[in-house]
């Protein structure tokens, strides 16, 4: 990322979080971005966030060093922001253990929410709704202190059905799904997302998206540096169209931002017009066509990441 903050013109809009009681930028930064970045790379991003008014961070803790790097902000900054973290352990134990570790790196005493991370396999499923599960753990550390809320969050095709079984069974705090033009194609997926988004709207579930920028899984002859899992869209109109296909809608939905540190800047002065809405189906379908958008998940194969 060239520079710091920079000229910025509109700030980026703020909803409430769902019944958290926090208003969140619908944009949230998504720091698996400063997976290997150095410490003083990391600062000229906080200060990005900060100009077009991002308050709220999401990280993880297989992140890379990304907790590390956020550990001097919360230092400078931490009321300035709704921290976010994600554990991937299933069991209780590990689960616990996991958001200990996370808030040793991080430099802080709580996070604002804590998620279980891709909640969708079956076996997972099972072993973190046991009663020495991830589940009951996470809700204990939260009344303990440790943690404000508690969210859920998956990839594939298969998580918005999944997340309505998790919330069936437990009262979480925010779900976390893949939401772009291209996905939500899938009529059964549509289906399956909608259902979601009317539940979460009801319950005041807060819902972050994903992927909103992916434009295909990488091309197997593809050999240069790859700053995310997929590859994303370039800056230009067809990433503004996709931002503000999500934030443009009728429904309050949060933009988690790429890994892709290039595409920051792009995507935040995206979120801040995307008010505008995204010019409709006819002008997305061209931008499917225009840059050979395809699905990076199906369902089955391709949700195996």
């Amino acid at each position: 990322m060239r520079g710091a903050a920079g000229s910025v013109g509109a700030v980026i809009e703020r909803a409430e979080f769902g019944r958290t009681g926090h208003r969140s930028s619908r944009a949230v930064f998504g720091a698996a971005a400063l997976w290997r970045m150095p410490q003083e790379k990391a600062d000229e991003v906080l200060a990005l966030l900060r100009a077009f008014g991002v308050n709220h961070l999401d990280t993880a803790a297989d992140y890379g060093d990304s907790e590390l790097r956020l550990a001097p902000w919360m230092a400078r900054h931490r009321a300035e922001f709704f921290l976010a973290t994600k554990t991937g352990e299933r069991t209780g134990a590990g689960a616990r253990a996991g958001l200990e570790r996370s808030l040793e790196r991080l430099g802080v005493p709580q996070v604002d929410l804590v998620q279980l991370h891709n909640l969708v396999e079956d076996e997972d499923w099972e072993q973190a709704f046991a009663p020495d599960g991830a589940v009951a753990a996470l809700f204990a550390a939260r009344d303990e202190g440790l943690t404000r809320f508690v969210g859920i969050t998956g990839h594939g095709l298969r998580v918005a059905g999944v997340h309505l079984r998790s919330l069936e069974r437990a009262p979480f705090d925010s779900v976390l799904l893949p939401y772009s033009y291209v996905l939500l194609c899938d009529d059964g997926y549509r289906r399956d997302v909608d259902v979601l988004l009317d539940l979460c709207e009801e319950r005041g579930v807060a819902v972050q998206t994903i992927k909103a920028v992916a434009r295909r899984r990488w091309p197997e002859a593809y050999d240069g540096p790859r700053f995310s899992w997929y590859e994303a869209m370039p800056p230009g109109p067809e990433l503004e169209r996709a931002v503000a296909f999500v934030l443009g809608g009728d429904r309050t939905l949060f933009l988690n931002t790429s890994s892709d540190i290039r595409l920051l800047r792009p995507s935040l002065e995206a979120a801040a017009a995307a008010a505008a809405g995204g010019g409709g189906p006819a002008l997305l379908d061209e931008d499917v066509a225009a840059l050979g958008i395809t699905p990076i998940f199906d369902g089955g194969a391709l949700d195996r990441i």
